[in-house]
């Protein structure tokens, strides 16, 4: 008799890890910052590409925060995320989402794709693709 059991097993997982992102960016745009570090593991790692002032790889909790604060202290609290879309594969979760803020006047919007990893119910890993990286990398290093 075949085993039945373990594609809904994974299915569940993959469901589960979805429903914590979409909780994560739920919490996010409610300003609930400590349910959003409460998704990460420790020792996170945040990857944000490019050559902008925010790109760089972030590491742990304190400085994924601290990244946070880095945007939104440079688009003076404009800066919104609209989730698309989610898609989940076992430990990794896919989310289309559309960023935007203003700054020094200019108004910026791009889609994006974050992939996370989860582990035992927490993100171990953080990658962001811009849509634009040189419109990213320019509006965000424009003398506000």
């Amino acid at each position: 008799m075949p085993d039945i059991g373990a594609p809904f097993f994974i299915h569940s997982v993959a469901e589960g890890n979805a429903a914590l992102v979409r909780g994560g960016y739920e919490a996010f745009a409610a300003g609930d910052v400590d349910a959003v570090l409460a998704l990460f593991a420790d020792d996170i790692l945040w990857h944000v590409p490019g050559r902008g002032p925010l790109s760089r790889d972030y590491r742990g909790r304190d400085e994924v925060l601290g990244f946070f604060g880095a945007f939104m202290k440079l688009s003076d609290g404009t800066f919104r995320l609209q989730v698309d879309d989610i898609l989940a594969k076992g430990d990794t979760v896919v989310a289309l989402v559309t960023e935007s803020a203003e700054r020094g006047g200019r108004t910026w919007s791009s889609p994006q794709v974050h992939v996370w990893t989860l582990k035992n119910g927490r993100a171990t890993r953080f990658w962001q693709y811009q849509g634009d990286q040189q419109a990213e990398d320019e509006f965000w290093s424009m003398a506000a």
